[in-house]
């Protein structure tokens, strides 16, 4: 299967995450907190594996250094400034009905990104673009059930959250479609975006899911902890597996 199909079928796969407030509204909340505690301890420790054994490597081998870590934390920054300004950490201060709209313009922004890092992982490899989808979905599962009941609250009905929520999430296709195209006609968008995507893993891990990890009480810390380092440990035994690939 070419690399362009497998990128549409993960970012397709990733879109149906927005529609994951369906099952929210049967799940008790206390067990989805729980699961989705465990989910992004995983999803840290994969991400920053992730980063520094698969991307950040790849990388070094097309662009000095310098380059590199230059590509790396811009894309630390720009995932910064997106989750500062627009995204649901911004939002869930706000009273007034219309920063769920808000809501669902930064997710869409957000989610483009995340096809971005998905085409530049494919571009490394099949099975790091594989495991880099289920890296994100794991990550974007708890996030997408925060983002509609964000939106929810700020006065939609459930039917309209679930469809902004769905159509934000798409916009991982054309996230993913453009990053392939670029990258295949641009050798230098290439060596950008990899970097880029590694910086974006690092934010995440550094300030969204490591500070989740410290809600979690008594023998919980533990085993997210655990969980944590099963995630980073997937990763280095993914690349010692597949070695250069």
């Amino acid at each position: 299967m070419e690399v362009v199909l497998w990128i549409l079928l993960a970012t397709i796969v990733d879109s149906l995450v927005g529609l994951i407030g369906v099952f929210s509204l049967w799940v008790k909340e206390k067990v989805m907190k729980r699961a989705s505690l465990y989910l992004m301890s995983f999803a840290g420790g994969a991400l920053l594996g992730g980063a520094f054994f698969h991307l950040l490597p790849e990388a070094l081998q097309q662009s000095p250094a310098f380059s590199v870590f230059a590509y790396a934390v811009l894309g630390f920054i720009v995932f910064q400034l997106l989750e500062t300004y627009l995204h649901w950490h911004f939002c869930k201060e706000c009273d007034a009905k219309p920063y769920s709209y808000l809501m669902v313009i930064g997710d869409a922004l957000h989610n483009t990104i995340d096809g971005l890092v998905i085409a530049a992982s494919f571009i490394v490899s099949i099975p790091f673009g594989i495991i880099t989808t289920i890296i994100i979905i794991a990550h974007e599962v708890p996030q997408e059930l925060g983002i509609f009941g964000t939106i929810v609250y700020g006065g939609q009905k459930k039917e309209k959250a679930i469809i902004y929520s769905f159509l934000a999430q798409t916009t991982c296709v054309i996230g993913g479609l453009a990053g392939y195209y670029l990258g295949g006609a641009s050798g230098a968008f290439s060596a950008f975006l990899i970097p880029f995507a590694a910086g974006g893993f690092l934010y995440i891990t550094a300030a969204d899911l490591i500070p989740q990890m410290h809600d979690a009480k008594g023998g919980e810390k533990i085993s997210t902890f655990v969980v944590y380092l099963v995630g980073l440990a997937m990763m280095v035994a993914l690349k010692l597996y597949f070695g250069g690939a």
